[in-house]
């Protein structure tokens, strides 16, 4: 029953989310697929890529339909003088960011569902963002 009321929760958040990516006349709707909080490998596939892109270039499947591209993350370390700004990813993940392609201070679609995700549970959601905060670690261009 618990499993199923945080499908639902999840479902619901991202039906309000999507209001706020909704950035062109057209809708993005991106399913949501569960994820074990141990594997920031496919956190990444499933709530970063369709924006981010799979190789985190900001070339995702829907970059072309949000009014900003989105940042490429694999460039943050030489973005940040070489040293990869964690603390700052950490914080993006858990409050969101202000950033124009995302229409509000918080992720359209992600932001607030991993803001929500095992809400209960803390320290399931901050392997969640810690795992995340890793994988996007080892895609730093060299």
């Amino acid at each position: 029953m618990l499993k199923s009321l945080l499908v639902t929760a999840a479902a619901a958040t991202l039906a309000v989310s999507l209001s706020f990516a909704d950035q062109s006349q057209s809708k993005v709707v991106i399913p949501v697929n569960k994820t074990a909080p141990n594997n920031g490998k496919q956190m990444y596939k499933n709530y970063c890529a369709p924006c981010h892109g799979a190789d985190g270039k900001g070339n995702g499947p829907v970059a072309s339909s949000l009014k900003a591209r989105p940042t490429d993350l694999t460039e943050l370390t030489k973005n940040n003088n070489g040293k990869f700004p964690d603390t700052h990813i950490v914080a993006i993940l858990q409050f969101g960011a202000d950033v124009p392609s995302h229409g509000s201070a918080t992720m359209p679609v992600w932001g607030p569902i991993l803001g929500t995700m095992n809400k209960a549970n803390v320290q399931d959601k901050q392997l969640r963002i810690s795992n995340l905060t890793r994988y996007l670690q080892t895609i730093q261009a060299q």
